[in-house]
């Protein structure tokens, strides 16, 4: 009997395969319809990602620590790390909390906001997202604290600018359905901005990031991310990245700031603390799933790095339920 041919495997790309694993979660939405003069004072989120896209008009956002940045029709705008700032239409507009403008409630998820003194239109699909894979933890940490795209320039298949306009007609007609497009076509947004920024900014080429992108190292970090479960040594991920194991060990402390097999451990117990937070599963089982022979060795390995026994997590996962609206994120 012939045997099935092999899957090839897969490209080697691991800035693409930690992007693929980053998945959103407890996202709010909401359609701004603003008229000068206007001022929204967004509190911070702690844990959480914001984003503003202009699709009509133009802003202001205001961040401690930054000048003030001019937001324009078809720009999109992150602040990854949920801190609080300002989006106003002008200098004369005074602040009003977040809290305390009045929305339209369209879905547990989407809401709608008109606001304003009844002047110059703007119009913006805003949100608020959290990430929840351990990837997203180290690489969001790498961002900025505000991250500003304008107008897509780089866009030379002009899919972003297309996809803008089609956030823009479904906001203004909003037909039934609307409210899911735009959530959909948002979230592909916010991993393109990251994108845009890991291709141009310098800082996405310093630690962790460049680790990633190194031809050899990105192999072993790869091989990490698919495979916590194996049985890795330095010397089996030297062999991954096609290094001697003096060598990549030097070069994997370097760029990664640590030696390998505490990063081994890091992400493991990451993974682990995930899955003690939304899951009921036994110790064991999550010990097992993540290369431990022993629930011992696990506890041992998860107090380590957390400072406390692995049951004091359980069920501690931000939740959503009974949530409506971007006001109750």
């Amino acid at each position: 009997m012939t045997a099935p041919p092999r899957q090839p495997p897969p490209p080697n790309d691991p800035i693409g395969e930690t992007l693929h694993l980053l998945r959103l979660s407890g996202s709010l939405y909401c359609r701004a319809e603003l008229t000068a003069p206007w001022c929204v004072d967004m509190p911070p989120f702690e844990g959480m990602m914001m984003f503003h896209v202009v699709t009509a008009g133009r802003c202001w956002l205001e961040i401690d620590g930054h000048e003030p940045l001019l937001l324009t029709q078809g720009s999109m705008t992150l602040v990854p790390h949920g801190a609080g700032h300002r989006i106003r239409s002008g200098p004369e507009a005074d602040a009003r909390p977040l809290f305390d403008v009045p929305v339209e409630q369209v879905s547990e998820r989407y809401e709608i906001m008109r606001y304003g003194g009844g002047g110059e239109f703007t119009h913006a699909t805003c949100g608020v997202m959290r990430f929840d894979h351990v990837a997203a933890e180290r690489l969001i940490a790498s961002l900025p604290r505000v991250l500003h795209v304008d107008s897509w320039d780089h866009d030379e298949g002009g899919w972003l600018q297309s996809t803008l306009r089609f956030i823009s007609r479904e906001a203004s007609m909003l037909r039934p359905g609307g409210e899911t497009v735009i959530t959909r076509l948002a979230d592909i947004l916010v991993i393109q901005a990251i994108r845009s920024w890991l291709d141009s900014a310098p800082e996405a080429k310093q630690g962790w990031l460049a680790a990633l992108r190194d031809e050899q190292v990105g192999r072993a970090l790869a091989s990490i991310h698919r495979a916590p479960q194996e049985e890795w040594t330095v010397a089996s991920l030297a062999r991954e990245a096609g290094m001697s194991r003096s060598a990549f060990s030097a070069r994997f402390t370097e760029l990664v700031g640590e030696p390998a097999m505490r990063y081994l451990t890091w992400w493991r117990m990451q993974l682990a603390r995930t899955q003690l937070q939304e899951t009921s599963e036994p110790l064991t089982v999550i010990a097992n799933r993540l290369g431990y022979q022993s629930e011992a060795a696990f506890c041992r390995a998860f107090k380590r790095v957390f400072g406390v026994p692995p049951g004091s997590v359980r069920g501690t996962a931000p939740t959503y339920e009974g949530q409506t609206g971007l006001t109750a994120a």
